[in-house]
């Protein structure tokens, strides 16, 4: 028997109460949780700090196979569950690509060795990510991995044909297709946001209409095939109120957004530092408060990390030559207390559902997600929300160090992190043993 009663936490925020986690159950929660603990059980003091179930990332990159350089699925999934994770969903954009039965397998299987979070794998749309034909959707849906998220995540899937084929595939085993809104021939070659900032700097421009349109077109797709779509790190007002505008008709759309759209703005790429180059590019004040008020609202249903690690060599470099992408795993949390709760747009009760309990329903996890209520599975986090900390993406556990936050003081710190009833994060630091 493995047991912890945490005393003096905090469900979401709210009155003191003594968690108890056994055999990877939540046994009780509350006054009689401290008289019904085993004689051997672990102690820990919870004291003023918030529990919350824990987080679900719905958009990782984890890069192994193959980008073993970047990232591992050991040392990704150990800085998500230093950030509070219990589950991430890992994007298909491998290599080889995770288009086969064969290959979302060995990351499932690779997740479950290194034993921090759980590892559901993401399925690619088409075959390789060339967009031509479809992959082996049926295949990863039956497999173990149990594949429900399909996205050519990295790149569009721009042939409306594919995409209407993908959305109907896909219904027959209530699975979802994630859309990496981004016109090809619009972003050619493009360096960051269209608009005055990208004027001034002589950068070639990411016009929003770019994403926009993709997103139009596939709402309505959607809405004819009769599909679940998901929209994958939405980022302008204008897709804002597309996403709005399909919800109010009845479609079945869900939406994300990313830490960094809700925080930084294209000025930062006055720095010419591309740490702050990403896909789909930084925009502008605007656009960061509309997703700030579509996410308070409901219209955005998740955050999604879209945790993209590089090695050193493709972010110390000129602006122009740089890869696209962020970390955000281990400071995602931070950002939505800084941005989100500390703002009083949201309570610690709706943080819990954009960043665990939705993105479980989209993934359609039963055992993630769930309430901090006896007889749930004891997945759930810990956090310090008076802390505050400087960011330095070489103190950070994952394996690249291209954090945008680097030098920002933000706020919370993941304290213990427990999947399925075991420490996986103690005092803030990762656990090794299995036992813990």
């Amino acid at each position: 028997m493995i047991a912890h009663l945490l005393t003096g936490a905090r469900p979401y925020g709210e009155s003191a109460a003594d968690i108890l986690l056994v055999d990877g159950i939540i046994a009780a929660v509350g006054p009689d949780a401290a008289a019904r603990a085993p004689d051997d059980v672990h102690r820990y003091d919870a004291d003023g700090l918030v529990a919350l179930p824990g987080l679900v990332d719905i958009h990782t990159h984890l890069r192994e196979p193959g980008g073993e350089s970047a990232e591992t699925v050991f040392t990704g999934t150990r800085a998500a569950a230093v950030g509070g994770y219990t589950a991430v969903f890992a994007m298909a954009n491998t290599t080889p690509v995770q288009d086969n039965a064969g290959v979302v397998e060995q990351v499932l299987r690779l997740g479950r060795e290194a034993g921090w979070v759980d590892v559901h794998p993401i399925g690619s749309v088409s075959a390789g990510l060339e967009g031509r034909h479809l992959s082996e959707m049926s295949a990863m849906a039956h497999c173990a991995a149990r594949v429900r998220i399909f996205s050519d995540d990295g790149r569009c899937v721009a042939d409306p044909v594919l995409m209407r084929r993908a959305l109907e595939y896909v219904k027959s085993f209530d699975g979802v297709v994630a859309q990496h809104a981004q016109d090809p021939r619009l972003t050619e070659d493009a360096q960051m946001h269209e608009g005055v900032v990208s004027a001034e700097l002589g950068l070639r421009g990411w016009p929003a209409v770019a994403e926009e349109s993709i997103i139009a077109r596939d709402v309505l797709l959607a809405q004819h095939v009769g599909s679940r779509l998901h929209v994958c790190h939405l980022s302008t007002a204008g897709s804002v109120d597309i996403v709005r505008w399909a919800k109010a008709r009845g479609i079945d759309v869900t939406a994300e957004v990313t830490p960094h759209h809700l925080l930084l703005t294209d000025e930062m790429a006055r720095t010419y530092s591309p740490l702050y180059k990403v896909n789909p590019p930084l925009r502008t004040a605007e656009d960061v408060e509309a997703v700030r008020r579509a996410l308070a609202d409901g219209t955005i249903d998740v955050v999604g990390t879209d945790h993209a690690p590089h090695p050193l060599e493709d972010k110390d470099c000129e602006w122009q030559a740089g890869a696209f992408g962020m970390t955000g795993l281990e400071t995602a949390l931070p950002v939505l207390i800084e941005t989100m709760v500390s703002t009083g747009r949201m309570s610690w009760r709706d943080l819990a559902r954009v960043m665990s309990s939705a993105p479980a329903l989209i993934g359609r996890v039963d055992d993630q997600g769930r309430g901090l209520e006896a007889g749930a599975p004891a997945n759930l986090t810990l956090i310090d929300p008076d802390v505050r900390r400087t960011v330095d993406g070489r103190a950070q556990w994952t394996h690249s160090a291209n954090t945008p936050y680097a030098g920002m003081r933000l706020p919370g710190q993941v304290r213990a992190t427990f999947l399925h009833g075991r420490a996986t994060v103690l005092d803030g630091v990762p656990i090794r043993t299995r036992e813990a």
